[in-house]
């Protein structure tokens, strides 16, 4: 595949995050090197869900590509236009992605689905955000060893929030950088001393660490499930 006149897919936020956020995403879990307690991926013929070694909770966005197959088709797309951009080239990888921003964007959230699956690709993030000052990016993100090489470099428009429940948790104590946890409860955020995020406005500035309630289709009889059907019905 050439990426002559390829372009990638962003989508348009959710009701969570409002429309007038633009968003971008991979396979999730096979794009997330450091992804642990939350590892899970989609077969990308079948859709089929397999969770890892270590999954206490199912990731919300490999259960929306074993149920939308258009939706992961989209995201095995943007991989492979990324693959054949260069994936140790993050120039050309930040070229593709310039060229395929939506031109109404203002705000755009890195991986809904997926992560920096190498340190050139955060690179090319990197160089995007540098030459769209006009853009606020931001993204949750696992792999914390790529992010804190480069922290030097990264512009004030990219807001990088670490994602406790991978590979190298052990990182983030110490190292300054904002942190979310996922949560069962508002009671387990309050017992934390953590406000919860409803809307992203938390992950779209440097404002400090917070909490994410459990969301997504959770692997039967789980821990996770139970604590969703809970969440659930108080809603309802």
């Amino acid at each position: 595949m050439t990426t002559k006149n390829k372009k990638l897919s962003f989508g348009k936020g959710n009701a969570k995050v409002g429309d007038h956020v633009y968003t971008f995403s991979l396979p999730a879990g096979h794009t997330c090197p450091f992804a642990n307690e939350c590892l899970s991926r989609a077969d990308k013929k079948t859709g089929k869900i397999k969770d890892g070694p270590q999954t206490v909770f199912r990731c919300f966005a490999a259960s929306m590509e074993a149920r939308m197959p258009s939706v992961r088709v989209s995201r095995w797309n943007n991989l492979d236009i990324l693959r054949a951009a260069g994936l140790t080239d993050s120039q050309a990888m930040a070229d593709l992605i310039l060229s395929s921003i939506p031109r109404m964007a203002k705000k755009i959230r890195i991986h809904v689905a997926g992560d920096f699956f190498n340190p050139e690709y955060l690179r090319a993030w990197i160089r995007v955000a540098q030459a769209r000052p006009d853009i606020l990016f931001y993204a949750y993100t696992k792999s914390v060893p790529f992010v804190l090489a480069e922290r030097g470099n990264i512009p004030f428009n990219l807001v990088i929030t670490a994602s406790i429940g991978g590979k190298a948790d052990k990182l983030i104590n110490g190292s300054g950088l904002q942190s979310a946890r996922v949560v069962y409860s508002e009671q387990e955020a309050s017992f934390l001393g953590l406000p919860i995020d409803h809307d992203d406005s938390h992950a779209q500035r440097a404002g400090g660490s917070f909490a994410l309630l459990i969301h997504g289709t959770q692997p039967k009889g789980s821990k996770a499930a139970k604590a969703l059907a809970e969440l659930n019905k108080a809603l309802n």
